[in-house]
């Protein structure tokens, strides 16, 4: 089992539906954020795209101040051209060590693509990631590739350099409707699915599945969820309940009209889990949707005491997840206490230490538990707002 987690490169949060704690996503915060992950022992980190700080630049940037910690790196097909993001794909994976994974969001919100240039419907946008995932992996294979698609061109291309990872960085990839489904099943190394109930899970898993062995291929599953754990299930549920105390019904609704908006299947898939409505938010045992009330995306989170959650994890692990992406409010304290109450009690698999390339120099010593961390920091004391 591979537990990541997430650096909120859009700011992070105490509370949601608010500013009251609300911190700025600094790269001395970034950084720091990152090396504690780091040196927790998590698996990865998952570095968002969207409307936030670059995922390319960002991630480059804490290459040189982690020593094993491997950087899930989300992009966009459409924005970019398959030769291009095989050649920053391949030079991240040398520079790093082979410390890169690919997080491939072909994106749901027409409103938000067309920000970046984007106006192909839903549809067509997964029509494009088939093309560019055909080029890109024959290039990343060192294929000399001439491709005439329907949405995407490419005539002699070949990368003149390998990556260290063979065949390529791992491929990670999600999307709930029919059409998404298809393109992770002919070319997607791990489905990243939302936390959605085990049931729910377990039919998009067995789809998946059996769309890749028509395929000749396997795949690997993954879920992307938040995680509040304490020493007690009431601390837990207690958590969850201070996290949204300032949303308000006029945010909830405004947030549920915005969600109704998107083509994402997965989006609707989430808001129907809650429907707006803040009462019977555990949707399953010890798994609550709170965070999407006014949160897109991932929305769900597992709420309990460790031996629980952990136990809730071993039950999504039982269905063929095999890598966890959690987000936690906020995420430098959060990280330090799932490493020290889950990890212990979870078959966590780490990075082994890669051996950096001459010139880098290794990061500072942080504070390895959540006990030492307090000692060290002042975040978790009050802060002016």
């Amino acid at each position: 089992m591979e537990v990541f987690w997430y650096l909120p490169t859009q700011g992070d949060e105490r509370y949601l539906g608010t500013t009251i704690g609300r911190r700025a996503a600094t790269y001395p915060y970034m950084q720091q954020i990152a090396q504690a992950v780091d040196k927790l022992g998590y698996g990865g980190m998952l570095i968002g795209t969207g409307q936030k700080q670059d995922t390319w630049i960002v991630a480059t940037s804490l290459i040189s101040v982690t020593e094993r910690l491997r950087f899930l790196v989300a992009f966009r097909p459409a924005i970019m051209s398959p030769s291009l993001a095989v050649r920053m794909a391949a030079t991240f994976d040398q520079i790093s060590n082979g410390r890169i994974i690919l997080n491939v969001v072909t994106g749901g919100d027409t409103k938000e693509l067309a920000k970046d240039g984007i106006f192909l419907d839903h549809d067509q946008r997964y029509e494009l990631t088939d093309e560019f995932l055909t080029i890109w992996r024959s290039l990343m294979q060192g294929d000399e590739v001439t491709f005439n698609g329907r949405h995407l061109k490419v005539k002699g291309a070949k990368l003149q350099f390998p990556p260290v990872q063979k065949p390529y960085p791992t491929l990670y990839f999600g999307g709930s409707s029919d059409a998404a489904i298809q393109v992770a099943a002919k070319h997607i190394d791990v489905y990243l699915t939302w936390g959605e109930p085990p049931d729910q899970v377990a039919q998009k898993i067995a789809k998946v599945r059996q769309l890749a062995a028509e395929q000749g291929r396997t795949v690997r599953f993954g879920i992307r969820m938040h995680v509040i754990v304490r020493e007690t299930t009431q601390q837990a549920w207690d958590a969850a309940n201070e996290l949204i105390q300032y949303v308000d019904d006029e945010t909830i609704a405004a947030a549920h009209q915005q969600f109704a908006q998107s083509e994402s299947e997965g989006q609707r898939r989430m808001a129907q889990l809650h429907n707006g409505n803040r009462q019977n938010l555990e949707i399953s045992p010890n798994l609550w949707a709170g965070v999407g009330l006014v949160r897109g995306g991932a929305g769900t989170t597992l709420v309990g005491d460790p031996d629980t959650v952990a136990a809730r994890m071993l039950e999504y692990a039982d269905l063929g997840i095999d890598t966890f992406v959690f987000s936690g409010y906020p995420h430098l304290e959060e990280a330090y206490r799932v490493a020290e109450l889950l990890f212990p009690r979870l078959p966590v698999q780490t990075p082994a230490l890669a051996t950096p390339a001459a010139g880098i120099t290794l990061p500072q010593q942080v504070a390895s538990t959540f006990s030492e961390f307090v000692t060290k920091t002042d975040l978790l004391k009050p802060q002016p707002v």
